[in-house]
């Protein structure tokens, strides 16, 4: 007899699996796609070209209709290097009311619930159909899920709504900022620094983009919002610097220098206007860098491109996780997701998710038994709601 594994004896074999996004995420697909197999239910794997240690997995319960509830996760987590871990962090260890573990929050606790809800629902008999959709990248830019959700087309029949489970502590999530991420080489010219103007320091120069984001953030700062920006947390759209490497020594004009450039983009700004602001910039700095040498430049390469989560108006996928948990108020967040990305290939999205987004990529990340037990409930009042098709 096949065996029904328990949401808990999922998430744990998910996190037993260090997907961290640098490297494969085969084994967990393979797993998945057994169990589901196990139960009768066919899935597709769609493999990065590539990328082909990536993949996707998607599948589909129920009458072959459209208008399938899609529960959609990713199944990449990031790295534990040089984090200060008290347990293993691909083990799921429980202690004071929590379940410890690389992926717990984000995502693979969801992730979990999910794949419980698809089975119960493929043997519930329900009438109207349920997906499962995990992708691969998202930590790193969610570049994974477009070419997931094109693939889904042809294969599946076109689901109406998606849940997209990223920790939002099961409250109903209808927007967050778009997100765009600009690598930036900076090539400059050496020369002894006691001769600086003769040559040119990339990270100097560098220095003047950066300082072009600080000028922005502080004209942004000073505007009045619209109405959908001042629901944000900041309410403006935000351009920021991580990191940043470059120079041989302290005494020799830098020849190369590296960083992001960061935007978060609130809903309602077109995200193009950022990306062209900046390359204007790049190309006005470049232009005062060849004048002092010519093989001076500045490569630009776009890393992703995230588009915001705009709040839909009667959306349905936002009407249907409200009457699941009873949650009437307005929540958006900064961080960007893969809602967006459904929501531009024609499915009404919403986030919500058991935990909390303030333990996700921390040392001993974990996610609250009683969250995970309101996830839990959560994807069995929709598997009733699916058995009456009431949605």
């Amino acid at each position: 007899m096949t065996q029904h594994l328990s949401p808990l004896e999922i998430m744990t074999k998910l996190v037993s699996f260090p997907t961290v996004s640098r490297d494969t995420n085969l084994p967990l697909v393979y797993w998945v796609q057994d169990y589901l197999a196990a139960h009768g239910i066919e899935s597709h794997r769609w493999p990065d070209p590539d990328q082909p240690h990536k993949a996707a997995v998607f599948a589909h319960v129920g009458p072959m209709d459209e208008g399938a509830i899609v529960l959609s996760g990713h199944t990449d987590v990031v790295p534990v290097d040089g984090q200060p871990w008290t347990s293993d962090p691909f083990t799921v260890t429980e202690r004071d009311g929590k379940y410890y573990g690389r992926g717990t929050c984000d995502m693979k606790g969801f992730d979990a619930l999910a794949i419980w809800a698809l089975v119960e629902a493929h043997h519930s008999g329900v009438k109207r159909p349920l997906q499962l959709a995990l992708s691969f990248d998202e930590e790193v830019g969610c570049t994974g899920a477009p070419p997931m959700i094109e693939a889904m087309q042809p294969l599946l029949p076109k689901g109406s709504a998606v849940i997209v489970g990223e920790p939002s502590m099961m409250q109903s999530v209808t927007g967050h900022k778009g997100g765009q991420g600009y690598r930036t080489h900076m090539i400059g010219f050496e020369v002894h620094s006691s001769i600086m103007h003769t040559g040119v320091s990339a990270i100097m120069q560098g220095a003047r983009l950066i300082d072009w984001a600080n000028h922005r953030n502080a004209e942004n700062m000073a505007k009045q919002p619209g109405e959908i920006a001042a629901m944000f947390t900041p309410p403006w759209t935000t351009c920021h610097v991580g990191m940043i490497e470059g120079g041989t020594a302290h005494n020799i004009t830098a020849k190369d220098c590296h960083f992001m450039m960061d935007f978060r983009v609130v809903p309602g700004e077109d995200a193009s206007t950022w990306k062209d602001a900046y390359l204007a910039e790049v190309a006005r700095v470049e232009a005062e860098m060849q004048a002092i040498h010519p093989e001076a430049r500045i490569d630009v390469v776009k890393q992703f491109d995230v588009p915001a989560l705009v709040p839909e108006t009667n959306g349905e996928a936002e009407a249907l996780v409200r009457s699941l948990t009873g949650d009437n108020a307005a929540h958006v967040v900064s961080y960007g997701t893969e809602a967006g990305q459904f929501q531009q290939a024609g499915y009404s999205a919403v986030i919500c998710g058991p935990g909390d987004i303030a333990q996700a990529h921390q040392p001993d990340e974990y996610v609250t038994v009683e969250q995970f037990n309101a996830g839990h409930a959560f994807m069995k009042r929709l598997v009733e709601r699916l058995q009456a098709a009431s949605v």
